[in-house]
């Protein structure tokens, strides 16, 4: 299982598919849908329950889903070992807003349900279906074109996408690994117009970026 906090997560989770195994909350006037297993608690019990110095009036405990099979009919979104919870949780709610309904994550990715992720996410996890799994393994197994996020790949401006295809984002330090970067059949990148000393994009903000013209292609 894995816990929501906040009446926007928890309402978002119980709209979706994701079984609840209970809700606490402090006003049951709160909840816009009807729920079977809801407790009230104080606001002391809900405090001593959260995670967050200011806790929000509601927590949810939800049932982990089992993952769906990746679809390849549209773009697959790939994350070869992302660490940080804050960019998980941003491109989950990035492939929400593009429409990338399959997200394929390294075994070494930060978890989907780690707290910060899930507040990140801010509910487009029940949107996405995310899959943790072996990268070699699966990027070995497909016959879309994969691209990958490079310093020094051609112009993604340039680049002739395909309809659909896979694409994938490396590490925040270092990138896409060695492994999984002899897989790779196009090597794209975002041109740079600043200062050559400007730090390299955040891989969140990469993702958007290369994700907004995959789409405007």
């Amino acid at each position: 299982m894995f816990v929501v906090e906040g009446i926007k997560m928890v309402q978002e989770l119980l709209n979706s598919n994701f079984p609840a195994f209970k809700v606490y909350t402090t006003d049951l006037s709160n909840l816009e849908v009807e729920v079977n297993n809801v407790e009230i608690v104080s606001t002391s019990e809900l405090r001593q329950m959260s995670g967050l110095k200011n806790p929000n009036s509601t927590i949810g405990a939800f049932y982990i889903p089992e993952s769906k099979a990746v679809e390849f009919e549209d773009w697959i979104l790939v994350l070869d070992d992302i660490r940080d919870p804050g960019n998980l949780g941003t491109i989950i709610r990035l492939c929400d807003w593009f429409g990338i309904k399959n997200l394929v994550c390294s075994k070494n990715t930060v978890d989907c349900y780690n707290p910060k992720v899930l507040q990140a996410s801010m509910g487009s996890i029940t949107r996405v279906n995310i899959v943790y799994i072996d990268l070699e393994d699966f990027l070995e197994s497909v016959d879309s074109p994969i691209y990958g996020a490079f310093m020094d790949g051609n112009s993604v401006y340039e680049e002739n996408l395909t309809k659909g295809g896979i694409l994938v984002m490396g590490n925040e330090a270092n990138g896409i690994s060695k492994k999984v970067e002899k897989l790779i059949s196009s090597k794209i990148s975002i041109p740079q117009f600043g200062d050559d000393s400007t730090e390299s994009l955040n891989v969140a903000t990469a993702t958007a970026i290369l994700l907004n013209e995959i789409r405007r292609k």
